[in-house]
C-alpha cells in the first residue's frame, strides 16, 4: 500500500517516538484486547505505527485499518 509523503510525514509528526497510545481496534486474531496502551517506537514507511504494547505484544497500528488514540500526559 502506498501512502501519500503528506500524510507519512502527519503521521510521524502526530505520533513520535515516545508517544503513549491506547489500542481502539485492531483487526489481527493475535491483536492486543481493545484498551490496551503501550509506547510508540516510530511510524514506517507505510504509515504503520510500531508500538511496544504494554502486554508484550509489538504489533503495529496499521494505518487505514486499524485505530489507536494518542494519550495526553
Amino acid at each position: 500500500m502506498l501512502i501519500r509523503k503528506e500524510i507519512l510525514e502527519k503521521l510521524r509528526k502526530q505520533y513520535p517516538p515516545g508517544t503513549r497510545v491506547e489500542l481502539i481496534r485492531m483487526e489481527d486474531i493475535q491483536a492486543p484486547p481493545m484498551g490496551t496502551q503501550g509506547t510508540v517506537i516510530g511510524v514506517d514507511d507505510i504509515g504503520s505505527i510500531m508500538v511496544s504494547w504494554d502486554n508484550g505484544s509489538s504489533l503495529s497500528v496499521v494505518y487505514g485499518e486499524d485505530s489507536c488514540r494518542k494519550l495526553e500526559g
